[in-house]
């Protein structure tokens, strides 16, 4: 028996387990809530992902990659999932990363891009630590303007404070080591009048090399580290504003790189705004797209949509520009409700998204995975609130109910490699 056949056997059979004890049950991935509020007809689509114009071969590029960094050990799959809140929150996409990660021995993890959210003073995900001293200013791309250009990650800081530093602490953790010795800073100057400095194991000491086309210092480190932090040197009496976008942090092995963008509040147009967009994107060149981008977008009274379709394949253009073979996977928005007043009222434009989003999948010869249904479809998030699952305000889940449905995601990316495997295995 082939190794792929071996692999495909156990994977199956871990799978079948995985949904009869878990799922059948009325349970959930970690039997923390019970799912017997949903419908039969929501469990059973929860996990396979949807092609409306029938075509599922458009993954088999995706595939194969996967096939050959599992089965030879060769090469890295790199998944970018972007998106709102929900996103940034990091548990969500945490979640699917961790399942990745930990579906075959001897995986290698990058972690690729992040942001240090605590120095913009917004949530930064658990799964790494952020932390800063000095002053630092922000600009996101939820606002129309911002005073400097923004990239992949939708923010920067800056800062003119010569004792400003930013610190990242990677958790290595779930079984998955996310070591790198590569730094990219993604940054720049008003003018070359500081040195751009890491500290890494609290002694040594790097210089960033400048590199003016793509906007960002690099660094080459001795060694393997899961930490590092930021500072500046002075090289005259001139100082002028440092701005950043956020790290590249890569570790050369062959693995999955899974990046997760997000953006509290952030549309379609607030990624559009970003003018170092496809810049950054270089850095990723996903072989999977994962877009959870529209909560915001339908959040009032005037949802158009056929805004928010060009608005999409706008972006989408642009993602392709740069990785032009890239699958495509849509998550339609959950359930959700706006606050009128002191009283609470269904977001009915959330079928209108589902619509939209289908109409996408269909345009781009795309997957879909359809929260919206699987939740319940309108009013639902009542119910999932009432489970524990989601939070107060009607439009986010609680880390229980991230962890469910980045579970449910992955199970349907699983089903379909597994489906992939059953026509291609050798």
């Amino acid at each position: 028996m082939s190794n792929k056949w071996y692999f495909f056997l156990v994977v199956l059979f871990s799978f079948c387990v995985y949904n009869q004890a878990d799922i059948v049950q009325g349970q959930s991935i970690f039997r923390e809530a019970s799912l017997s509020f949903l419908n039969d007809s929501n469990m059973t689509n929860k996990t396979y992902i949807y092609f409306p114009s029938g075509d599922t071969t458009v993954y088999n590029r995706f595939f194969k990659k996967l096939d050959k960094l599992i089965f030879e050990g060769e090469g890295n799959v790199k998944i970018l999932h972007i998106g709102g809140s929900h996103i940034q929150a990091g548990t969500l996409s945490h979640q699917i990363r961790t399942n990745l990660l930990t579906m075959f021995p001897g995986l290698a993890g990058s972690r690729g891009m992040i942001f240090p959210f605590s120095a913009a003073k917004t949530n930064n995900p658990l799964n790494y630590r952020t932390t800063s001293t000095g002053t630092w200013e922000v600009n996101k791309n939820t606002l129309k303007t911002s005073k400097y250009p923004l990239g992949l990650t939708g923010m920067c800081v800056f800062t003119n404070d010569l004792d400003a530093t930013i610190s990242i602490r990677l958790k290595n953790n779930d079984g998955v080591v996310y070591d790198f010795n590569k730094v990219y800073v993604l940054g720049s100057c008003d003018s070359g009048t500081r040195r751009v400095m890491l500290k890494i194991q609290d002694s040594i000491a790097i210089e960033g090399v400048y590199d003016s086309a793509k906007v960002m210092y690099s660094f080459v480190l001795p060694c393997y580290t899961d930490s590092f932090t930021l500072y500046f040197e002075k090289q005259d009496s001139v100082w002028g504003n440092f701005c950043l976008r956020g790290f590249w942090l890569d570790n050369s092995l062959p693995g999955i790189t899974y990046v997760d963008i997000g953006v509290n509040g952030a549309t379609v147009p607030s990624y559009l705004r970003c003018s170092y967009l496809e810049n950054d994107l270089r850095f990723v060149k996903p072989d999977l797209c994962i877009f959870s981008i529209g909560i915001n977008d339908a959040s009032g009274t005037d949802f158009d949509t056929t805004y928010f379709q060009n608005n999409y394949k706008e972006l989408i253009r642009r993602i392709r520009n740069v990785s032009p073979d890239c699958a495509i996977l849509f998550t339609t928005n959950n359930d959700s409700f706006r606050k009128v007043g002191k009283r609470y009222h269904n977001n009915e434009n959330g079928l209108l998204a589902q619509q939209a989003f289908y109409s996408l999948s269909e345009y781009y010869n795309a997957g879909i995975w359809d929260l919206f249904s699987f939740m319940g479809g309108l009013n639902s998030m009542k119910k999932w609130e009432e489970k524990g699952l989601g939070q107060r305000d009607k439009i986010h889940f609680t880390q229980e109910g991230y962890n469910l449905i980045g579970n449910l995601i992955y199970n349907a990316l699983l089903s379909n490699y597994i489906d992939y495997l059953k026509t291609n295995g050798e």
